[in-house]
């Protein structure tokens, strides 16, 4: 699909206030120090566009969840002082995002500057997608950019409301980079095409597997979420996660899955454990999972099942861990489908916190064709739902 949106090379930002929607939500340590900077540096393109053509660059974002109220740990500061770092270049920091104060800084501004506003969370009437504040925040810009993808799932006034108080509302590289490389998941991909889903829940992802079942061409299935789908073949899953309500979900997609002629892989062993701690006791079992033991991940012939079902696929996308990561002790599955995936030579994307967490890991990025920033927003795309922060662009033609 062509990206229909325009883009801020679509429009004159030259000597204008570019009012750029950022997701500078870094993770951060116990003293609020930046722990990965990620999150700022895929925003760096359309910041540097902008400097290159000597707009005046206010970029505005989000930070944790203060829950509309000022919270010190959660100011964008450190964040400012970060991204001065990274762009080479002085970052101004306003400690609001709307005001008198906040006006006189922006309008004293000259080209080639960039300020960093404060955290749009701290005022409630954000994700309130309140028209007053989104009309404040629209005063001091003259150009539109949205570039925060992880968040354009969000209603809220920087992304939403906002839009209506510019003649165009324009996308930034990020979000643009995003929507081609995800719509290629189920527009047009070239086949054959392989879904990969693990995670905790199977109700989060009934989703996608809807809305892409009859585009695809292999479904496989690990995480939490495979417990359910055996517990729906009759098999016993112990204490795993099970969500009894979601069964009959689950035999409506694997009759949908027969229908559209699509193989759904499911594991054949499970690594299990007897508590949900770093120290369980572990065993490997097939068919069923013990009363009082918890599957904490897939076994190894489920593994190479799952790697074998890659080989030759020309599209690959995954969302979620298929063992539990975060205990080094259940990590190798997850892990080593990461690699796998990696070294096809397909289109291979990446969505999800946890499964940019595996890859980022292991140090994998630069081995994927595509690493969503997006988890939520990645799911809703995908998903089919429309996004609030894409729908309010201007589409191309409208200029």
């Amino acid at each position: 699909m062509a990206f229909n949106k325009l883009t801020i090379e679509d429009v004159d930002i030259a000597g204008k206030r570019v009012l750029i929607r950022v997701d500078f939500n870094a993770p951060l340590d116990g003293e609020g120090n930046i722990t990965d900077d990620r999150k700022i540096t895929v925003h760096l393109p359309t910041i540097n566009y902008a400097l290159s053509h000597n707009a005046k660059i206010i970029l505005m974002s989000h930070l944790g969840r203060p829950k509309g109220k000022m919270t010190s740990k959660l100011s964008l500061q450190r964040v400012a002082i970060r991204l001065s770092e990274l762009l080479k270049h002085k970052v101004g920091f306003a400690s609001d995002c709307i005001g008198e104060d906040v006006q006189k800084l922006v309008k004293s501004m000259n080209s080639g500057e960039v300020i960093l506003l404060e955290n749009l969370r701290f005022h409630p009437e954000e994700e309130a997608n309140d028209a007053n504040f989104a009309k404040e925040l629209a005063s001091l810009g003259e150009v539109y950019v949205d570039d925060a993808f992880s968040a354009v799932h969000r209603a809220h006034a920087s992304i939403s409301a906002i839009t209506q108080y510019f003649p165009q509302a324009v996308s930034g590289f990020l979000l643009k980079e995003e929507l081609e490389y995800l719509s290629q998941v189920f527009l047009h991909p070239e086949r054959p095409i392989c879904i990969v889903l693990g995670g905790a829940k199977v109700s989060s992802k009934i989703g996608i597997i809807d809305n892409l079942l009859d585009k695809i061409d292999k479904l496989i299935i690990g995480g939490g979420l495979a417990y359910t789908f055996l517990a729906a073949e009759g098999k016993n899953v112990g204490n795993s996660l099970l969500e009894r309500d979601k069964i009959e979900d689950v035999n409506r997609i694997l009759l949908d899955a027969k229908k559209y002629n699509v193989e759904v892989i499911l594991p054949i062993d499970y690594l299990i454990a007897d508590a949900f701690e770093q120290e369980a006791k572990t065993q490997i079992v097939t068919d069923n999972i013990p009363d009082g033991w918890i599957g904490v991940g897939i076994g190894p012939e489920t593994v190479t099942r799952f790697t074998d079902a890659l080989k030759g696929a020309k599209t690959i996308f995954w969302n979620g861990a298929v063992s539990v990561f975060e205990f080094e002790k259940f990590s190798a599955p997850t892990y080593a489908l990461a690699k796998a995936i990696a070294n096809e030579n397909a289109l291979t994307i990446a969505g999800g916190g946890e499964t940019t967490a595996v890859i980022d890991r292991l140090g994998l990025e630069e081995k994927f064709s595509h690493v969503s920033t997006g988890g939520g927003a990645c799911l809703e795309f995908l998903e089919g739902k429309e996004l609030p922060g894409v729908s309010g662009l201007t589409n191309k033609g409208k200029e």
